[in-house]
């Protein structure tokens, strides 16, 4: 488990120590306990991490996997990665690993083991978690499975809305600017936020890496099938919003949706002329002011489900 500072002390301390408690026990038996402990009365779990799938489930007869997913991975370990905390704040990378063996939101049982991202983006007040965001790789998670989206009886798709909240990165950029004294932190956050500028340089050291691009799934598709992905010019008026914006030690972890009008082909789809817009999520390392790596994660599954086109990725 890598700590973007292992020396935190205080309220920092706690709050992880409140995430981490809240996530080593699903699947003990101390669960129940735990939960009554650290969820706050009016906790807000303002996403699921298998949203999709638990949406397309809805007034189905699917079988559900059950709480944490438990029935249809009965042995779940989630290996925690990255760890970071700012203010109220903790974030967590995870690997959720299992063999899936329990019926799944409609997809029965397969046998194949797991092993797909999540993260978590929660608000920690007075000991108590207030809100977990999460989000996992469904798009890999199906593939791992073998499986496409399950069909529902009434035929209908359920696309995620488009994200209605964030902040305009010029705004965050002259919040931060205003605080006068700027630590390290603060301004690794501004180059952060900068980075979602479409119009600025990114400042990124000689020997930057790219561990992950956002929309991983759809350029390895491109790429293997010889059709263009270029997101730019699928969605020209493509625009990112900050939602969250968190720093410790050298890293920098955001949050932030992009959004856009479908225009262009994507992937061998033709344009829609729909609008689209999902979540983003981005962990940033930096050394002397300038990013040395990234890791991106962006909802395609929820993308394709706006396009009509959720199987394109997944196996006939």
């Amino acid at each position: 488990m890598n700590h973007a500072d292992r020396n935190r002390t205080g309220e920092l301390a706690r709050n992880v120590a409140v995430a981490l408690r809240f996530k080593k026990s699903q699947g003990t038996p101390e669960m129940p306990q735990v939960e009554k402990e650290v969820l706050a009365p009016a906790y807000n779990r303002a996403r699921g991490g298998n949203l999709h799938l638990a949406s397309n489930a809805r007034d189905e007869d699917f079988t559900h996997p059950g709480l944490y997913l438990r029935k249809a991975l009965p042995d779940r370990v989630d290996v925690i990665e990255r760890v970071i905390a700012d203010e109220d704040r903790v974030g967590l990378l995870f690997r959720v690993t299992a063999t899936h063996t329990g019926g799944f939101f409609g997809i029965p049982p397969t046998g194949k083991r797991l092993d797909v991202n999540e993260i978590a983006m929660l608000r920690i007040v007075n000991g108590q978690m207030v809100e977990g965001w999460f989000m996992m790789d469904e798009t890999e998670l199906l593939r791992q499975m073998g499986a496409v989206l399950p069909a529902r009886r009434d035929g209908r798709l359920i696309a995620p809305p488009l994200p209605d909240r964030g902040e305009e990165v010029d705004r965050v950029i002259a919040r931060l600017e205003a605080k006068g004294t700027l630590s390290p932190q603060d301004r690794n956050k501004i180059i952060a936020a900068a980075s979602r500028s479409r119009s600025a340089t990114v400042n990124r050291a000689a020997d930057y890496r790219h561990r992950r691009y956002g929309f991983q799934h759809l350029r390895d598709y491109g790429k293997a099938h010889g059709v263009a992905f270029d997101l730019d010019a699928a969605i020209p008026d493509r625009h990112d919003k900050i939602d969250v914006l968190m720093a410790e030690g050298d890293e920098v972890w955001m949050r932030f949706s992009t959004n856009g009008t479908h225009r262009g082909d994507l992937c061998g789809l033709p344009a829609t002329g729909s609008r689209v817009g999902v979540p983003v999520a981005a962990i940033m390392r930096f050394a002397d002011g300038r990013i040395t790596e990234s890791w991106t994660f962006a909802d395609e599954f929820g993308l394709l489900l706006q396009l009509g086109a959720p199987n394109l990725l997944l196996a006939p």
